[in-house]
């Protein structure tokens, strides 16, 4: 425990440190969405690394938590910290709700109905238009604020989202090595093992898919507040399926390994810009190249290629 804690206090400094080294600007900015990426992705990885269960509608839940947010603050005048928290708790409620229904269903048809549940939010930000504003967008949510201090710049934004985001490491890393998280892992490897050890397997997985939402809410109100501006455009298919990938590319059951997928898939195509007409090809051919030589994702493979390159730098001088 007392090294997971000084694995995190370490990792925390370099990333209140990282404003020092880049002095704001566009990357600065990039790195504010590498923030809101991540919680996102820790909190696919407690229902999927850690629990076993696949879902490909949590950008849904993303949307939701930042329209009711967005729509308290702007249309009825809510003080968005109020609306934050009231918005968490109805994407919880009603994740954890249709929680029981869903996760009776095992495999492909639980990936098709938590499909559907995306899908479905979607259409619903688009079509109700005099809340949402439809297609168009939702314009004009206030950014967050304590006292006279606005989180409208890029470093302010940085570490309002990063203490959000720190926040949620410490609460899963927490998680992951307590009695619960030692539950969720029996049902990841058995459902069946685990009931017989006494473990009720679907509450469990129903208040982790609840909390995941949770999470995935928290992060789609700070996009709100951020941003100022969100489009049902945000928050489709598309978006579920590039959360998957940086749970995949990080690391199923990582929490660093989250933000390690988060990152690289946030900055990478930031990067690839300059290739013009050619990014997307080598962005998939780096992503496909990941997953066949790095089988266990980031966290897992990169320490491994370092101890395979030592291996044989020791071999060439004995």
């Amino acid at each position: 425990m007392h090294r997971d804690l000084l694995k995190f206090m370490l990792f925390a400094a370099m990333i209140l440190a990282a404003p020092l080294a880049f002095q704001g600007g566009y990357l600065m900015n990039v790195l504010v969405f590498v923030g809101i990426n991540t919680m996102l992705a820790i909190g696919l990885n407690l229902l999927l690394g850690y629990c076993g269960q696949i879902s490909l509608g949590h950008a849904g839940f993303f949307g939701l938590g930042a329209y009711l947010s967005g729509v308290l603050s702007t249309t009825y005048g809510w003080n968005p910290w109020q609306a934050m928290p009231l918005a968490a708790v109805v994407v919880g409620s009603l994740a954890f709700l249709i929680g029981f229904p869903i996760l009776k269903l095992k495999g492909h048809y639980l990936a098709m109905a938590t499909l559907g549940m995306g899908i479905i939010m979607y259409i619903v930000f688009n079509e109700t238009i005099d809340l949402t504003g439809g297609p168009s967008g939702l314009s004009g949510i206030p950014n967050l604020s304590i006292g006279s201090l606005d989180f409208d710049s890029d470093v302010s934004s940085y570490y309002l989202i990063w203490s959000f985001t720190l926040a949620t490491i410490l609460l899963t890393l927490n998680l992951a090595n307590s009695r619960v998280g030692r539950a969720l892992r029996a049902v990841h490897d058995s459902e069946v093992a685990a009931r017989v050890m006494g473990v009720n397997a679907r509450l469990l997985k129903v208040q982790i898919f609840a909390l995941s939402a949770v999470i995935s809410s928290l992060a789609g109100s700070l996009y709100a507040h951020t941003m100022t501006f969100i489009s049902p455009a945000s928050f489709g298919f598309n978006f579920s399926i590039e959360l998957l990938t940086m749970v995949v590319i990080g690391g199923l059951g990582s929490i660093y390994g989250s933000f390690l997928g988060a990152a690289l898939l946030t900055l990478l195509p930031e990067f690839l810009r300059a290739a013009q007409d050619y990014d997307i090809i080598i962005y998939g051919g780096l992503l496909m190249l990941m997953v066949m030589f790095m089988p266990g994702g980031l966290v897992r493979g990169v320490p491994d290629l370092f101890r395979r390159l030592l291996k044989k730098g020791g071999d060439r001088h004995a």
